[in-house]
Order: C-alpha cells, then structure tokens, then sequence
C-alpha cells in the first residue's frame, strides 16, 4: 500500500474515450469509431508522458439512463488488458471500478493478472457505483453498495498481500483459498478511490492510496483536499497519498472551432500556468480532457500536451 507519484511531481493522465460515451462528455465524432481508434489515442498517451489511461465500468445501462449515458461501456478489464499489450509506459487504471458488482476475490484476480501482464503498471480506482437500476438489475443492494465496498476493499487489499486471504465478514468469509499470480509492483495495485462525498473522501483517506474526484466536491475541492490529508493523517501517521482533479476541458493552441466558455485553449505556457494552481491547493495528479472533432485530433491534441506543456509543469 503506497503513493506511487513521485514527491513533488504533478502528472497527468485521461480517461480514454469511445470506450464510455456518456452524452456529458463524449465528441460527436465518437460514435461509430472502435478499436482502432482506441488503440491509436492510448499509443499516442504512451508516447507522451500520460502517467495513465482510464477506463470506465458499467455493466449494461438500464432504460430510461440510456438515454443520457448511452450504453457503449466496453468491459474495465478486458479492455485494459488489450492495452497492456499495446503500451508499455503508461499506467493501466480503471476509473472506476464497481466493487460491489462482483465477489472481491474476482477483483482482485483480475487486477492480479493485470499488473502481471502489464508487468507493474495496473491500478485499481474503485466505486460503490450510483446507477440504482443497474444494482436491481444485477440483484445487488443499491442502499449497502458504502458498505459492501469497505467490506470488498479489505478482501481486496488481503488478497494483494497474501496468497492465501483471510476474512470474516458481514458478507463474506474467505479462507484456505490461493490467488495466483501474484502482483509486480510490491503490495499490489495501488488502490484510489473515486468520489465526492464525505463517505468516498473518508474512505479514500483511511482505505487508499489515492483519491480520484468524481466531480466537484461541496464543499470544493481545497477545503476537500484538507480533509482527506488530516483524515489521513489522524488514521494512517505520514503515510502519503495521492490526489487528482478533474480540470476543465483543453485545446493547445488556438481552437479552428467554438469553443464552449468553461474551456481551456491557448499557449502552451498559459495552460501550464494553469494547471501548475491546481498543484498549489494539494493535488498531484491530474485528469485532463481534450477537445476534438475527430480521433486524429485529439492524438494530435495528446501529443501536442505532452511535449509542450507536460514538460512546464514541474
């Protein structure tokens, strides 16, 4: 269990598009594309000092949620997996994994295998999910999903840690039962947790080793980051841990489309400058998204940050 960015780094990393194309962010170039495109946007990630690429879960989307969320969600860790095999820097994340969708001991195989076949680079970003009809479709408690995640994590992180897992809980028992292979990188996957809430920043605080945002918090992400650091300093000593936001959609250079208001477009050193503030308030990594018209765009889009701007931020 560790941070796993270097002291003082801000890095950057993407959830990957075509695989999920919610309506609330996905390019209207998006549907219709495929593996190929995917493969070249996450190569090109690789290639341009993206600590990660993310890679979202769902499992099928109930009417009438489609409507909004669409129902391309291509499988986390099949997904990932391919990716392992066509990178070989960049780290492999699921933003979000639903813990309580599935027995932990299928997680933590899954992310046992990944960090094997990636050789170190898999992380585990978690949930407790917030789709209710997809937990009914499933037959699983939407109202105990808190719970059965605290639960599952603890599963999860034996499992990293011993071959043979041990656990008697509420909702499950393991013992006398090995788990092979075991993990690359010492420990495990490193773990972040997602969310917003108190609930999720209390658990990321006590139970991880990172925290991705879902979205602003309440109370901001400043007052956000304070809590999360002194939960975890009064629960875990000095133990680090690693903290994202989600930064307003980019354009390097001057966009040849509109641009909506809230997006952020221009030199180079005047994105850089931007995003170094947010490393003031606490954070080290950052979840960048890109504007685009097409999936040559936005590598060329990729690329462009990478070797103009990533390299300004520290």
């Amino acid at each position: 269990m560790a941070a796993i960015i270097p002291s003082g780094q801000l890095v950057y990393g993407i959830q990957l598009p075509i695989q999920s194309q919610s309506t609330r962010y996905a390019e209207d170039w998006e549907p219709g594309t495929g593996i190929d495109e995917l493969t070249a946007i996450a190569k090109a990630c690789d290639q341009s000092g993206f600590f990660y690429v993310a890679v979202c879960d769902h499992v099928a989307i109930p009417r009438p949620y489609d409507e909004a969320m669409r129902t391309s969600w291509w499988d986390t860790l099949t997904t990932l997996g391919y990716l392992a095999g066509v990178t070989t820097e960049t780290r492999l994340l699921s933003h979000v994994y639903v813990l309580p969708y599935r027995h932990p001991l299928m997680t933590a195989k899954g992310f046992l295998t990944l960090d094997n076949v990636s050789r170190g680079r898999a992380i585990l970003g978690v949930g407790a999910g917030h789709v209710d009809a997809e937990f009914d479709l499933l037959g699983i408690d939407f109202d105990d999903r808190g719970n059965a995640l605290d639960e599952a994590l603890d599963i999860v992180r034996s499992s990293f840690d011993d071959e043979y897992p041990a656990h008697v809980g509420e909702r499950w028992s393991v013992k006398d039962a090995g788990l092979q292979p075991r993990p690359i990188q010492p420990g495990g996957p490193p773990i972040w947790v997602g969310g917003s809430s108190k609930a999720a920043m209390r658990r990321a605080a006590e139970k991880g080793d990172g925290w991705l945002p879902q979205g602003p918090p309440k109370i901001g992400m400043k007052a956000a980051v304070q809590f999360i650091t002194e939960r975890r300093h009064a629960t875990r000593g000095d133990d680090p841990i690693d903290l994202g936001i989600n930064t307003e959609s980019l354009y390097v250079g001057e966009a040849p489309f509109e641009l909506r208001k809230y997006d952020l477009s221009g030199e180079p050193d005047k994105i850089a400058e931007r995003l170094r503030s947010y490393g003031s308030i606490g954070v080290n990594q950052l979840q960048i998204r890109f504007r685009s018209r097409s999936a040559d765009e936005l590598c060329d889009q990729i690329r462009a940050f990478g070797a103009d701007v990533g390299s300004l931020l520290n």
